[in-house]
């Protein structure tokens, strides 16, 4: 089975227009979606309404379960934190009514269990992490730290967006003699990486009939990275009452 996972599309209908031909194009039994549909760009609507046709499964991002629910503005300080208070206030006056009742209805966590001959496997979708829905789980997180996150989620495979840095880390434990493998990922972001690549990341996760925690190996992830009109993007913000400083970190991909 090979599965598209996708996240962090922040109203960005240039690039979720360009994910949708690409993954269109690829042999794919499954697609879901982990969240922040809305957010730092003009198109909540168009993104939220593509989503629903398409009848894609999708998860609760930060932003989603803020603007679902018009959550009061704290005060930040720093410029990118000033640019997130003008996105929300924008967003909150973008979204519609019908479109705001479906963000509430979106799920916090997928959960998928696989029986594959005489294993198990268990893959747990989340925006943030299984504790929190705006938790970084950063490449650089303490190992131990990670497993045991992972091993109370009960989730042989990690699957998770927020931070728009794409990685792949394998962990290895071991139970009763035997070494046993988990897979912590991040699918990176369709409409806002910020690893320095400016081209929107999604992941293609494919386990077969051999698949196992025993073998680190027989599960493949490949990231995927596909260009988009950028530009189209970052005008229509610089265009908006949104922060001109959110088109350039689309163009620079930070």
């Amino acid at each position: 089975m090979k599965i598209a996972l996708f996240s962090d599309i922040h109203a960005n209908l240039p690039a979720f227009h360009a994910f949708l031909k690409d993954v269109e194009s690829r042999d794919i039994d499954a697609m879901y979606c982990l969240g922040d549909l809305v957010g730092y760009n003009i198109w909540p609507n168009e993104i939220i309404n593509e989503i629903r046709k398409r009848k894609i499964p999708t998860l609760a991002g930060n932003h989603d379960f803020d603007i679902a629910r018009m959550s009061p503005i704290t005060e930040w300080t720093s410029d990118y934190e000033q640019s997130g208070k003008v996105s929300t206030l924008y967003t909150n006056f973008l979204v519609k009514a019908e479109e705001r009742k479906y963000l509430r209805t979106l799920p916090a966590h997928i959960r998928l269990n696989f029986q594959l001959n005489e294993d198990s496997l268990t893959l747990l979708l989340v925006h943030g992490s299984p504790r929190k829905i705006n938790e970084y789980l950063l490449e650089d997180k303490e190992e131990a730290s990670m497993l045991e996150i992972m091993e109370e989620a009960d989730a042989d495979i990690l699957c998770f967006g927020h931070s728009h840095k794409p990685y792949h880390r394998i962990l290895s434990t071991e139970l009763e003699g035997k070494k046993q493998f988990r897979h912590a990922i991040n699918i990176g972001s369709v409409g806002k990486p910020k690893d320095n690549d400016a081209r929107g990341c999604y992941v293609i996760l494919s386990i077969n009939e051999n698949s196992t925690k025993l073998n680190a190996e027989s599960i493949q992830v490949e990231f995927i990275r596909f260009e988009y009109d950028i530009e189209t993007a970052a005008k229509a913000i610089e265009n908006s009452p949104l922060p001109n400083n959110l088109a350039e970190m689309l163009r620079k991909g930070f």
